[in-house]
């Protein structure tokens, strides 16, 4: 069927809608975002209009792989709605064609739909937020987001953290070091506009360092030898959402190494890998409200059923996909068990409806 002629037409009519949706979706996050981002901005920093937008356009492709499941959700239910208010599933249907031939189409759209947020889309997600961290950080306040490292070396007690992290945790923005003495006491303090790790050395730049009872002096660079291994860092720092799908399975096997809970990592990693599915249920919800034919237009109890079926199915899974990554699931459970009872309820409908 997906490759006859009927096939083509409708695989491009649900790519079209699809589009369009992407599209649409795409605009209003951008504004909505837009509106966030330029209260944020520090003037005193140097940031103004033009870097609101590029900070915008950084977070789109992250906020954008949130909203992919609603997408394929709307995008098969219009396109549906569209050919039977034109009669066209009422002709294929008389010409002896089943549910489960036409619909074939639209379920591999939803497949490649999946497989493109997965290969692409997250890959270019987790790169263009981290940018995105990196510029907000800038003109952020005082709250560091970062959590705070220990270090000890050579005798020497440090803490280091920051505002914002780049180059996958390796690089912290607006970092901050504090010295502590023998006894627990604080001794001086570093704030860099960056501090870089690069064997065995965070290197700072632009420094403002201050020791307990000296004036503050500046410094253009400051070595600090440190004990924290580059991969170490980087599994500390970067959430588990901001990891591209190939980048997973080396996190997964760093954190192993270092004797850290993979929980969340395995989780984030089996939901990527089960997103195509999750897309093909959202599918099949829809086909189980819009097949049914209306002269005049599909019952809107019928339509706002299933959204609200969409949207549970959604919810539930992200809800199941914190207990995965809280290890009260198993991860490989909590990513696919809602995937597996959805596509089996929108099979089981479709084949009442269609088969009795």
């Amino acid at each position: 069927m997906i490759f006859s002629v009927l096939g083509r037409y409708f695989f491009t009519r649900y790519v079209v809608t699809v589009a369009w949706f992407l599209f649409g979706v795409m605009s209003i996050i951008y504004l909505i975002d837009f509106s966030e981002v330029i209260g944020d901005i520090s003037a005193e920093a140097g940031q103004g209009m033009t870097d609101a937008m590029v900070i915008t356009l950084l977070r789109l492709p992250y906020i954008l792989q949130q909203t992919i499941p609603f997408i394929a959700l709307f995008a098969a239910m219009v396109a549906l709605i569209a050919l039977n208010r034109r009669n066209e599933l009422v002709v294929t249907r008389a010409a002896g064609i089943s549910v489960w031939q036409f619909i074939l189409p639209f379920v591999v759209g939803a497949t490649l739909l999946g497989a493109a947020s997965v290969l692409a889309l997250n890959p270019l997600a987790s790169w263009t937020q981290k940018k995105a961290m990196g510029l907000e950080a800038v003109g952020r306040g005082q709250d560091h987001t970062v959590p705070w490292l220990r270090q000890q070396t050579d005798g020497q007690d440090t803490i280091i953290g920051g505002r914002g992290i780049a180059e996958n945790g390796t690089e912290l923005l607006q970092a901050v070091v504090i010295y502590f003495g023998d006894e627990g006491q604080l001794t001086k303090r570093q704030d860099a506009k960056r501090a870089v790790l690069d064997n065995g050395w965070w290197t700072l730049y632009d420094v403002t360092e201050v020791e307990v009872g000296e004036l503050s002096t500046h410094k253009d660079e400051v070595r600090v030898k440190t004990n924290l291994d580059e991969d170490f860092v980087q599994q500390n720092l970067v959430q588990p959402d901001l990891v591209s799908f190939f980048a997973l399975p080396r996190q997964i096997e760093l954190a192993r190494r270092f004797g850290m809970s993979t929980k969340a990592l395995e989780t984030q990693y089996n939901y990527l890998l089960s997103l195509p599915f999750l897309l093909v249920a959202m599918t099949l919800i829809a086909a189980t409200v819009c097949l049914k034919f209306s002269r005049f237009a599909q019952s809107p109890a019928v339509i706002l059923g299933g959204i609200l079926s969409g949207f549970l199915l959604y919810v539930t899974s992200v809800l199941v996909k914190a207990f995965g990554s809280s290890g009260v699931l198993s991860p490989l459970l909590s990513a696919w068990i809602p995937v597996v009872v959805a596509m089996a309820l929108g099979l089981t409908i479709l084949l009442h409806q269609e088969d009795g």
